[in-house]
């Protein structure tokens, strides 16, 4: 973060009390995201036409894809959007990670946090998201996440492509003397049909580059694309197939050491002394210090060795004594128990409101109520936290330090080692790899802070800080710990008069924004209460509300975030209120979707791939099986999911989902490759939460450490998945968070049908 970056950030309010300069600056259009503060950097024969591609002598388009690769399949789709639009030949398509500039911002994710209702198309709303977006434009991040990648740049990718192609045709047009209306373009060639003439992409580069960019460009009609709705390999899977693919945790530089981390086993806690004596007599060692709180993480002590292997063996024999901090008293039931009083004392902030939903339910003939829960979770991303760091303070030319990160956050990663290091963000020189899961750890910089700190100690030598999984496990940014109390009004006819949902647990962006910013937390957070108040569904008189409660827990963003226990609370009740009104479940939630036609579209979709209530065969050991939906919103798509599942006979504690039907709007479906893998991985992701995810704390110690006590889902025990996308004109919403909501609500609801128990907890364990 630049020093005008935090400028502008401190002085937010003061600038808002400018009344007049505000309101200017909000009519003004948000500044274009095509050229960047400088021009990109191009190897010998390569031209740069914009911010966002390059062409090159022997016809290589490099497009620049500014987010992380995660195995969500970003490169591959944001580079058919800019390809499409240049007529680019894909076979000579690359793509590359650009530098870091503000027309990378990602704007869509912080503009579709606004606490509104999809429904709602109001005035206000429509203010707020448009100074967001100006906002955002200037003083952003560069980030990956809210399963907002395709939908941030398909605008200006597409304006990349176009602009570019434009200025290809003119170089054509004026070296033939033709109207540039005459010439076509396709497959990487521009051709005067008239004439006969054509050439080449690598033949036009260099002249086509000293245009002037067009003023305006025509994007191409949905009839007209090639390759966006096409199904398409990944580009980057041929280097995972082969080992050549680069992630974090496999950068190797010359003379590289290796760093070990022992953090405090309270959260929160730090060094209060340590004794190293013996450890540095250890083979390999090379220096051990103490590594403070960074960037909201635990304190610890750092070996430098010679190996990771030296690093571990060494780190684990430092003597440690430890300052606990206030989480040290913190269980797991007392979490639950404060949320549950704090719940019962308010119910919070008000998201959504319909009529008077207390005077509905007192006049109720009826009411149903249910309390739910959901634990903490970690991210357990298969790739430990790493972050290899190069500090050279003496260097005469180029960066003072060089960071290799899997990061979702580069400008932000770089700002917070520049600090560690003493230096202005300018002067490091940030490098994005491949990430081996992100899931919303890797927004958090601490990991990239805290290898910054420890290389510091060694300059002039690079050093791999990698944390032991042990480590991972227990200081993660957990998912918060929610509980929920909802309540339902019937007449006496049986039919929903009233519809009330209320929660309570911490809030992560009053977190986040504290630790990253030094912002003090204060107001709404929709990541709280969305899933439960951002819905459809058209209850005749309703309120949905969140309590936050301030939590000595560090908590961050989880795959699907709020969505992803909000969806269990809300779908599982809804079931509960379908079966309280002798209705079956489809039948009843489409009875509240009646101005929602493209949500009722997906829920009957689902219904009818899966063959819902027509009966539904044995297991293949003869147990009995049995079925149930659920219908989610998140990060611009609907989701629907039908769950088969059994017990196993020889444990009737095993719960087994044989088949899971899922249809998806998600807009126009860039690449419908790409958008099967990630239902199959939101699935498998929120299947194995739904089943085993669960971190508990005693005396603020996690207590699970490793997968043996954490599982994750097996390949014996994923179900078959078959998704269903549904065709859709709309621009392209979110597709890498969608899945994952649906699942959990969708195999409790079977198992309701199955065994007649509601589980009403997560994970879910039968009785």
């Amino acid at each position: 973060m630049s020093t005008r970056r935090k400028f502008l950030l401190g002085t937010a309010g003061v600038a808002a009390a400018g009344t007049a300069l505000v309101v200017g600056w909000g009519l003004m259009p948000p500044r274009q995201r095509l050229t960047g503060s400088a021009p990109l950097p191009t190897a010998p024969g390569q031209q740069a036409f914009n911010g966002w591609v390059k062409v090159a002598a022997d016809d290589t388009v490099t497009i620049q894809v500014p987010k992380s690769e995660m195995g969500q399949g970003v490169i591959t789709a944001l580079a058919m959007v800019l390809a499409d639009e240049l007529d680019a030949d894909w076979a000579r398509v690359r793509t590359e990670h650009p530098p870091i500039d503000a027309i990378y911002n990602n704007i869509a994710t912080v503009a579709d946090g606004l606490p509104f209702h999809p429904d709602d198309h109001g005035l206000l709303k429509r203010g707020a998201t448009w100074m967001t977006a100006k906002a955002m434009r200037e003083i952003g991040l560069m980030a990956t996440g809210g399963s907002s990648s395709v939908k941030d740049l398909w605008l200006p990718m597409r304006e990349a492509g176009a602009s570019a192609r434009a200025m290809l045709v003119a170089a054509a047009a004026q070296g033939w003397g033709v109207p540039a209306a005459d010439c076509h373009v396709s497959q990487g060639v521009v051709t005067h049909a008239a004439s006969g003439r054509s050439a080449r992409f690598g033949e036009l580069a260099e002249r086509a580059a000293k245009l002037p960019l067009p003023d305006q460009v025509a994007l191409k009609a949905p009839a007209d694309f090639k390759l966006i709705g096409k199904p398409m390999p990944r580009l980057e899977a041929a280097a995972k197939q082969d080992g050549s693919a680069r992630y974090g945790i496999d950068t190797v530089l010359p003379g590289m050491r290796h760093a070990s981390v022992v953090m405090c086993p309270t959260l929160g806690g730090h060094v209060a002394s340590f004794d190293a004596q013996a450890t540095k007599a250890m083979p390999g060692v090379l220096q051990v210090i103490a590594v403070p709180p960074l960037r909201g993480s635990t304190g610890g002590v750092a070996v430098i060795a010679g190996t990771p292997w030296q690093a571990m063996s060494a780190a684990k024999a430092v003597v440690v004594q430890w300052e606990h901090g206030p989480a040290a008293s913190l269980s797991s039931a007392g979490i639950t128990q404060q949320l549950k009083q704090q719940l019962a004392e308010d119910d919070g902030f008000g998201y959504f409101k319909r009529g008077d939903a207390a005077a509905a339910m007192k006049a109720a003939a009826r009411t149903l109520s249910a309390d739910y829960e959901a634990p903490l979770l970690a991210h357990a991303t298969l790739e430990p936290m790493n972050c290899t760091v190069l500090y050279q303070p003496d260097a005469n030319d180029g960066p003072l330090a060089q960071v290799w990160a899997p990061t979702q956050v580069p400008g932000l990663a770089r700002y917070v080692a520049a600090q560690a290091l003493g230096l202005e963000s300018e002067q490091v020189a940030m490098n994005v790899t491949l990430l081996g899961g992100g899931f919303g750890r890797r927004l958090e910089v601490d990991f990239v802070a805290q290898a910054a700190h420890i290389a510091r100690s060694l300059p002039g030598q690079p050093v791999q800080t990698l944390w032991p999984r042990e480590q991972d496990q227990t200081h993660d940014f957990y998912r918060p710990p929610c509980v929920a109390r909802y309540q339902a009004g019937f007449d006496a006819q049986g039919q929903l008069v009233a519809w009330t949902a209320a929660s309570a647990g911490p809030s992560i962006v009053q977190q986040f924004l504290h630790r990253q910013f030094g912002l003090a937390g204060a107001g709404p957070d929709k990541t709280t209460a969305e899933g439960a108040f951002d819905q459809p569904y058209e209850w005749p008189a309703a309120r949905v509300s969140h309590r936050i409660v301030d939590l000595p827990v560090p908590v961050g963003f989880w795959r699907s975030v709020g969505h992803s226990h909000q969806a269990f609370f809300k779908e599982c009740f809804l079931d509960e209120a379908a079966h309280a009104a002798k209705q079956d479940p489809l039948a009843f939630r489409l009875a509240l979707l009646k101005n929602h036609p493209r949500h009722a579209a997906v829920l009957q979709r689902a219904a009818d791939k899966a063959g819902w209530g027509q009966p539904l065969a044995s297991a293949a050991d003869g147990a009995k099986t049995a079925r149930g939906l659920a219908l989610h919103q998140s990060f611009g798509s609907i989701v629907a999911q039908v769950a088969e599942v059994s017990l196993d006979p020889a444990d009737a504690q095993r719960i087994r989902v044989h088949r899971v039907v899922a249809a998806i709007d998600c807009g126009l479906a860039v690449n419908p490759n790409g958008i099967r893998q990630q239902m199959d991985s939101a699935i498998v992701f929120g299947l194995g939460a739904a089943l085993h995810g669960e971190i508990t704390l005693d005396k603020g110690q996690v207590q699970q450490g490793n997968f043996h006590q954490q599982a994750l889902l097996r390949l014996v025990d994923c179900p078959l998945i078959e998704t269903e996308i549904i065709t859709s004109t709309e621009p392209p919403e979110g597709v890498g968070e969608p899945g994952t909501p649906p699942i959990a609500p969708a195999v409790a609801n079977a198992l309701f049908a199955l065994t007649g128990q509601r589980l009403r907890r997560l994970p879910l364990k039968l009785a």
